[in-house]
């Protein structure tokens, strides 16, 4: 099969284009990098052209109420080009509970983005992911303030990029879902906790502070970012993960337009 994945050159975009090609597929990486701009169109025909599966693994410049403005722009641009080249399974990675936490604007917007989708003119596949484990240093920077970590007790489930990967690619290689697939890791932690094994596992002298009006996960209650039953639960525990990383968790790369 042919794929042309959007968001193909950051983080999570490049694990999908190589779990695809070690497959046996064709996947081909698309970003403004590489040309093709979802904003204005541009470059998108050719990046479309001969594909089977469009994957969108983008993310917005802005994580406020204006990343709405531009889910809406690249989504119709995305959806229409994909047609017009014959695309026949439309599939985007989004977040668990994204529809569970209305006080963030930028999971406003993210469900913005599933309802074009859903109402598109393509065969579609929605799946959402929980937080990756390479992402939890940023999460920790937002609210950190010198020497000292805050975070909620929020329960969170996070799961390995590469283990994310392979549920979306196993998803983008079927029959369209018509529907939303949860993809989470095996473990439930509460975030102040996750915060705490991830400075320990790297001998990081901050503290954590439990403190539940702290960062953007504040906002989300009870098991609001718990991924729904019956849903795709990845084999790696994040302690295991972690101690297999060496020096500081490493930022994220994520592909942005």
């Amino acid at each position: 099969m042919k794929f042309a994945v959007l968001g193909g050159t950051g983080r999570i975009g490049s694990r999908i284009v190589q779990t695809l090609t070690t497959d046996g597929h064709e996947a081909r990486a698309h970003a403004r990098s590489t040309g093709v701009d979802l904003l204005t169109g541009t470059g998108l025909a050719p990046a479309l052209a001969g594909a089977d599966v469009v994957i969108d693994a983008t993310q917005s410049p802005t994580t406020d109420d204006t990343s709405a403005d531009f889910f809406r722009t690249a989504t119709a641009n995305l959806l229409t080009a994909a047609d017009a080249a014959g695309v026949q399974h439309a599939v985007l990675l989004s977040i668990v509970g994204v529809d569970r936490v209305p006080d963030l604007g930028y999971y406003r917007a993210k469900v913005l983005q599933e309802e074009l989708f859903k109402a598109g003119p393509l065969p579609y596949s929605i799946v959402r992911a929980t937080q990756f484990f390479e992402y939890i240093d940023e999460i920790m920077s937002w609210s950190t303030q010198g020497r000292t970590v805050r975070l909620p007790t929020t329960l969170v489930q996070p799961i390995a990029a590469a283990d994310a990967a392979r549920a979306l690619v196993d998803i983008a290689t079927g029959p369209p879902l018509q529907g939303v697939r949860d993809v989470a890791g095996p473990d439930a932690i509460p975030l102040d906790e996750l915060g705490r094994i991830t400075l320990a596992a790297h001998d990081d002298g901050r503290t954590t502070l439990t403190d539940d009006t702290a960062g953007p996960f504040a906002a989300a209650s009870g098991d609001a970012l718990i991924p729904a039953t019956g849903g795709h639960t990845g084999p790696t525990h994040y302690r295991d993960w972690i101690r297999k990383v060496t020096g500081p968790v490493p930022h994220p790369t994520c592909e942005t337009w």
